[in-house]
């Protein structure tokens, strides 16, 4: 055990600083500090001894040079059960210094800024603070180092227990915590000035991935496999994983992956816009006069594979919408989380009446910088660009002796840009803006359009099919025939093109070739 004597504080995030200096100045400990903090201690009526005054020398260069001096880091690195460290520091005035508390300049906070500058960037990087972090990390066995206004009730508890002092544990523990809060800095630095200015297309020589444990989670997929959640220091946009919950159960790992899933397909659409979410894929997706309409239109699709799904929604929730989804739930549908921008009081408090269920608020589904995507493999990861292709009616090449008319062009159009939140091999049905059938995930794609058309069932009869990849061979477009589908859209490409395209020709379907495919594995 070590007693704490002397404690230097330089802290940016000033939250609960009050109540820990006080804690050590009731138990005598003398506090060092600099600049704003020393300023806001004084201001509260705490004694406190500036950093220029114990080293003599000035703060300069507007503040870069602060603690940068021998009688702080001596303070933080020696070893005092070291006779030739004793004897150097008596020598020269530096006095142990038992605790730290530090936190750095919001660096990320600053760059996250749209019209941050290099200039403003770099004067927020943090000398002084990450190398006495450091040292003190370093030197634990004599020195504490406090990161995080969260750790202040703990410390506070350890001193009042063990008589002023801290065990080799707890500063062993602190020390860990402080190196990966420095690390994390670092490569926000890093990560920052290796894409300023860059006008390269290449992705990055050295990846490093960052994030933050938000909480432990009570399983994984299964609940054999444990679990945890992290995230991204600063928000990237409304989101699933930043959302705001605004009331029922703690998420679960498979209530994440499907609340993600169904905010990316309704952020694609302009239009009010309703997807249901299960096992990670849609089984129904429409956008409608509004989002009553719209959730109405989604459920008609697969009223079956809807229990136990995750609704998302893209609009402000209305008591007319929230009452929609609990008649759906009279009716045996039952929705385990519901994700949209935002409610109304009165939808709120109808849609908590299920305790249990989670209700999540996004916030504005501003448009924001794509976010690269990263999947992991064992030993490894995988990079991409997010799919965000547009496809317009004037890029549609027709392949087929007759042409699509207007109204299948629309309804071609949005399924097309619903296929792609569908796992491959997809075959989507629509009618209008609506899915009426979705095949997903399977191994041949004619087993897709099977499913997809079995789902369906009488509206299959005049709608339209998009498949997320080309036919490789005609026996997917026979079969759509043969149901009466009116209008197919697919990427083309197959050697098998020309059979395939005879196929729709010889049911009188339209065909049309988008140069581009949407596999989503």
């Amino acid at each position: 055990m070590r007693k704490i004597q002397r404690a230097l504080i330089s802290v940016y995030d000033k939250t609960d600083i009050l109540e820990i200096a006080n804690a050590l100045v009731q138990r005598g400990v003398e506090i060092l500090s600099t600049g704003g903090t020393a300023q806001h201690l004084r201001d509260a009526g705490i004694d406190i001894l500036d950093v220029s005054d114990y080293t003599g020398f000035p703060e300069m260069l507007d503040g870069r040079v602060k603690t940068l001096h021998p009688k702080i880091h001596g303070g933080l690195l020696a070893e005092w059960d070291n006779a030739e460290h004793s004897t150097q520091t008596e020598a020269h005035g530096i006095n142990p210094i038992d605790m730290v508390i530090c936190n750095l300049y919001p660096f990320e906070a600053t760059v996250a800024k749209p019209d941050v500058t290099l200039p403003e960037a770099i004067e927020n990087i943090d000398i002084g603070g990450p190398t006495m972090i450091r040292a003190a990390a370093k030197n634990h066995r004599h020195t504490a180092v406090l990161t995080d206004p969260s750790q202040y009730p703990q410390i506070i508890a350890d001193l009042d227990a063990n008589d002023g002092c801290l065990s080799e544990e707890r500063r062993f523990e602190l020390a860990s915590v402080a190196f990966a809060h420095t690390a994390q800095y670092d490569t926000a630095i890093s990560t920052y000035l290796a894409n300023v200015g860059s006008e390269s297309e290449e992705f990055a020589p050295d990846l490093t991935l960052r994030f933050k444990k938000e909480r432990t989670l009570r399983y994984g997929e299964n609940p054999h496999q444990r679990a945890a959640f992290y995230k991204t220091e600063t928000t990237p946009g409304a989101c699933a994983a930043w959302a705001n919950q605004l009331s029922g159960q703690p998420l679960s790992f498979n209530n994440l992956l499907d609340l993600e899933a169904a905010l990316e397909i309704v952020k694609d659409f302009a239009q009010p816009a309703c997807a249901i979410i299960k096992h990670n894929n849609p089984c129904g997706l429409a956008i409608g006069d509004n989002l009553q309409d719209a959730f109405t239109k989604a459920l008609e699709c697969d009223r079956t594979s809807a229990f136990g799904s995750i609704v998302g929604l893209n609009r402000r929730v209305t008591i007319q919408t929230a009452n929609t989804i609990r008649e759906a739930a009279r009716e045996g549908v039952k929705i385990d989380a519901i994700i949209a921008p935002s409610y109304t009081e009165k939808a709120l408090r109808t849609l908590s009446r299920v305790k249990r269920r989670p209700i999540l608020e996004t916030g504005p589904l501003s448009s924001a910088e794509p976010v690269l995507q990263v999947r992991n493999v064992t030993g490894g990861v995988l990079v991409q660009d997010p799919d965000v292709h547009e496809l317009s009616a004037d890029a549609l090449e027709v392949a087929t002796q007759r042409a699509p008319t207007e109204v299948e062009i629309e309804s071609l159009l949005f399924a097309w840009k619903a296929c792609k939140h569908v796992k491959s091999n997809c075959i989507l049905l629509a009618q209008g803006a609506q899915s009426v059938g979705i095949g997903a995930g399977q191994m041949s794609r004619v087993d897709s359009t099977i499913i997809a058309i079995r789902k369906a069932g009488d509206k299959a009869k005049g709608a339209v099919l998009a498949s997320d990849a080309y036919f490789p061979f005609p026996d997917g477009v026979e079969i759509a025939g043969e149901a009466g589908i009116s209008a197919i859209i697919q990427p083309g490409g197959s050697v098998n093109d020309a059979p395939v395209i005879e196929a729709a020709d010889t049911y009188d379907m339209a065909m049309v070739l988008t140069g581009v495919r949407h596999f989503r594995h």
